[in-house]
């Protein structure tokens, strides 16, 4: 089914404009999610077996997720839960919606199997956000809300701007995600350094600790970060009990063919593999097993997933790879970690190699 996906749909789809593609497809899985049947076939199509893990004190029901900017909006979380993903992270939202950079935006490197943004936060806002999910209902799987900072809130005002958000989102997430590493928006990644990151992260804790049920926090984390950075910023979630997401998308362009090199914004997909994996084995060493972590970035098959878990990663998360590879991809994850699973079962029982 993959094989058709990339040698018809992709083809087709890959000659109009990303971001018009992709509003269609979300506008078009939304107004399926709302037929049952849709849902169960699609489901049957793509069943997967369990491969549950907890992680943050949440049960996944399997360690492959969905990245946040695909539902940047709230709009199918029920029916994207059925291509076998074991959890679901919606955004990046803010508190007030807003419309981002201007178009074109988004641009696709075929060449690279990558994916240029400049979005820039556009979104709903929280407060419709909010009401998306609550009519919604369950997915099934837990779900993840990611939330970043207005483009028009000053940086001193950002803990302000975060917490809100939180404020409004929290009764519809099992964990909570801030933000602070998107190329898109002016000075957004100095919120890595120490002193103003605890002036984002202390008023949030103050606030979920205080509720009755206590979600986890991550920290989505810039490929960039210099090493007296990432040292701090990984003490600080030690320290807080938070859980980190590595990484967001990449300014660098040195790897890639010339005509990409003038292009602003986020680098994702295969490109983005080697830089995010050699962040997460940094962080993964400073964490020393005291911090959650998500590994994000260039995971488009079963051996390159099980290369973030390697490194140290807890789960993993895709994006660029769905588009690239088609909604059979998490299956295919799945099979290929159930079969490496089987392998070492073997081998330490003394039978050899699976002979499939």
């Amino acid at each position: 089914m993959g094989f058709l996906y990339r040698q018809i749909l992709r083809r087709i789809l890959f000659n109009f404009d990303p971001e018009t593609v992709h509003d269609a497809v979300m506008k078009s899985v939304s107004a399926l999610q709302g037929v049952e049947p849709a849902r169960m076939i699609l489901e049957l199509l793509v069943r997967v077996k369990e491969m549950p893990v907890t992680v943050a004190g949440i049960r996944f029901r399997n360690p492959v997720g969905l990245a946040a900017g695909f539902d940047k909006n709230c709009e199918a979380p029920l029916i994207l839960a059925k291509l076998g993903f074991g959890f679901l992270e919606m955004g990046t939202i803010t508190l007030r919606a807003q419309n981002g950079n201007p178009r074109p935006r988004v641009f696709r490197l075929n060449e690279h199997h990558g994916i240029i943004n400049r979005m820039g936060f556009n979104n709903v806002g929280a407060y419709e956000a909010a009401r998306r999910l609550s009519k919604l209902g369950s997915a099934g799987v837990p779900l993840g809300i990611n939330i970043g900072k207005n483009a028009d809130c000053s940086l001193e005002d950002a803990p302000k701007n975060y917490l809100e958000a939180l404020k409004v989102l929290y009764p519809f997430g099992d964990y909570f995600v801030f933000n602070i590493s998107s190329p898109n928006t002016l000075q957004l990644r100095v919120l890595h350094q120490k002193e103003r990151l605890a002036r984002l992260l202390d008023p949030a804790l103050d606030f979920i600790n205080n509720q009755r049920v206590k979600k986890p926090l991550f920290i989505k984390i810039s490929p960039e970060l210099e090493e007296g950075d990432l040292s701090g910023l990984v003490a600080t979630a030690a320290e807080r009990g938070l859980g980190l997401i590595v990484t967001n998308t990449s300014v660098r362009r040195e790897h890639l063919h010339a005509r990409w090199h003038s292009y602003e914004g986020g680098l994702s997909g295969k490109p983005l593999r080697d830089i995010s994996n050699e962040m997460l084995k940094r962080v993964s060493e400073l964490a020393a097993g005291r911090v959650p972590l998500i590994g994000v970035g260039g995971v488009f098959d079963g051996p390159s997933a099980a290369e973030k878990f390697k490194l140290g990663a807890n789960l993993v998360q895709v994006y660029s790879g769905l588009i690239y590879e088609g909604p059979f991809m998490v299956k295919d994850i799945l099979r290929h970690m159930e079969k490496n699973q089987a392998d070492l079962k073997r081998r330490a029982r003394g039978l050899g190699p699976s002979l499939m």
